[in-house]
């Protein structure tokens, strides 16, 4: 397994230019960032070939979702946004080269039935797994818990499998979140079982609270041994909050995680 830092969270002390390298140097194999689009895919290439590192992850724009808002992939009235998304991290992605991208569902809008914004959802990641497959570049969904994003679309590992069977396409996987999970009481190598053979990425940090492993309860040597009982041996990507300690002082779990 390899691990990558998520840059939207971690080194956020720095300009998103210079997290990068700040990445190779604490000794991450890769990075990703959810939404990089400040930067000219040009100039982050130019990074990412400075530092040696892959690109592991991006995620298609979600419109208004950090602000409170729904998204757009799982919302009918919003199709027209959430193609001119897709058509930009297409755009991106040709330069760019992530491995990834991830398609976040979004909430349920007022007034719609849960069935008419599943149905939405499945065609729209249907439409970028056949999309981003021409580039070899892999489309993956996350379940998030509802509790940080109320009314959130995809919840649990349960509903992840459901949709995913939906849409029933070879290159549209799950990104699985062990803190969304735990977040929920859910128990995190259970919902790696559910999920083994369809996980295309993997995301991780303590709970409750969010932060670096061992900051909170969270059992990641259960979590580590079930996905390499499933056979997991993709990214795991560190998605945290680091603290006002900043994030150099977070990685006390990085040379023992890098020894496994």
């Amino acid at each position: 397994m390899k691990l990558a830092a998520n840059l939207s969270l971690l080194f956020n002390e720095l300009p998103l230019a210079e997290r990068i390298l700040a990445a190779r140097t604490a000794g991450f194999d890769g990075v990703e960032i959810q939404f990089p689009y400040e930067l000219p895919a040009i100039r982050l290439k130019e990074l990412l070939e400075r530092a040696g590192l892959p690109l592991v992850l991006i995620n298609l724009p979600a419109g208004d979702l950090t602000q409170g808002g729904l998204g757009l992939a799982g919302v009918p009235e919003r199709q027209e946004a959430f193609d001119i998304a897709l058509h930009e991290t297409l755009t991106y992605a040709l330069m760019a080269r992530p491995l990834s991208v991830n398609v976040l569902p979004g909430r349920l809008a007022e007034g719609v039935e849960r069935e008419r914004a599943l149905e939405t959802l499945e065609r729209n990641l249907w439409k970028a797994a056949e999309a981003f497959e021409m580039l070899g570049i892999r489309v993956l969904c996350e379940a998030i818990n509802p509790l940080d994003m109320p009314g959130f679309l995809i919840n649990t590992a349960e509903d992840l499998k459901a949709l995913l069977e939906r849409v029933d396409h070879p290159n549209c996987m799950a990104q699985l979140d062990f803190y969304h999970m735990a977040r929920q009481q859910l128990d995190v190598p259970s919902c790696i079982a559910q999920l083994a053979g369809r996980i295309g990425h993997v995301q991780f940090a303590d709970c409750p609270g969010r932060g670096a492993p061992g900051s909170g309860e969270l059992d990641f040597s259960a979590a580590l041994q079930a996905l390499q009982a499933v056979g997991y041996q993709e990214w795991l990507s560190a998605e945290y909050k680091p603290g006002d300690q900043g994030t150099a002082a977070s990685l006390g779990w990085l040379a023992e995680w890098r020894e496994r």
